[in-house]
C-alpha cells in the first residue's frame, strides 16, 4: 500500500495485519522519512528536487545517503527521471525501485488529452515553475498549463497552507 501526506499508521496496522507493506510517499525531506518510518512505514517513496508536483527540494543523491545511513528498507526515489540510465542511476546509489510519473503522460494508454500530452512532449526544464500558489504547498508546475488555465505564471498569489504533517 502507498499512503500520502499525513500519518500512515492507520494503513499500516491493518496492512500488517495480513502481511502487506506499507510505502510513506511524498517524503521530501530527512524528518518526514523518520517520521514515516516512526509510524510504521516499511519502505519510503522519496520525492528529490526535479519531481513533478509536489516535490522536495533536496539533490537525489544526498538524500538517498542520507536516509540509508538510518534506514536500511525499500527506497522509491522519484524526482526528475525520464530515461533508462536515470534508473539505473537511482540504484547504483542506494534506491530499490524509481517512480517515473510525467514521462508516462503522453503514452498512447493514457487518458491525458491530447492536447495536455502534446503540451508534456514540447515543454523542457525551462518550463517548470515551483511554486506554493495552489495548494499553500511548493509544488512544480508546467508553465503552458498555468498559462492555459487563464492564469499569469508571474503573477501567482500564494495560497495559505494546510498542515500536511505527519502527526
Amino acid at each position: 500500500m502507498i499512503t500520502s501526506l499525513g500519518d500512515p499508521s492507520p494503513v499500516a496496522r491493518i496492512a500488517h495485519q495480513y502481511g502487506g507493506i506499507v510505502f510513506f510517499s511524498d517524503v521530501i525531506n530527512v524528518k518526514f522519512a523518520k517520521k514515516a518510518i516512526e509510524k510504521g512505514s516499511d519502505g519510503l517513496v522519496l520525492v528529490a528536487s526535479g519531481a513533478g508536483g509536489h516535490a522536495g527540494v533536496l539533490n537525489p543523491i544526498s538524500f538517498i545517503h542520507e536516509v540509508r545511513s538510518f534506514f536500511d528498507g525499500p527506497l522509491v526515489l522519484a524526482g526528475g527521471m525520464s530515461k533508462g540510465e536515470d534508473i539505473l542511476a537511482s540504484e547504483v546509489i542506494g534506491a530499490n525501485f524509481v517512480c517515473m510519473g510525467t514521462r508516462f503522460i503522453p503514452a498512447e494508454e493514457s487518458a491525458a488529452t491530447d492536447d495536455y500530452k502534446q503540451m508534456i512532449v514540447n515543454s523542457s526544464i525551462e518550463d517548470i515553475i515551483y511554486t506554493d500558489a495552489f495548494s499553500g504547498v511548493k509544488a512544480n508546475f508546467l508553465i503552458p498549463s498555468i498559462v492555459n488555465s487563464g492564469l499569469n505564471p508571474n503573477n501567482l498569489e500564494k495560497k495559505n497552507r494546510k498542515s500536511t504533517s505527519i502527526n
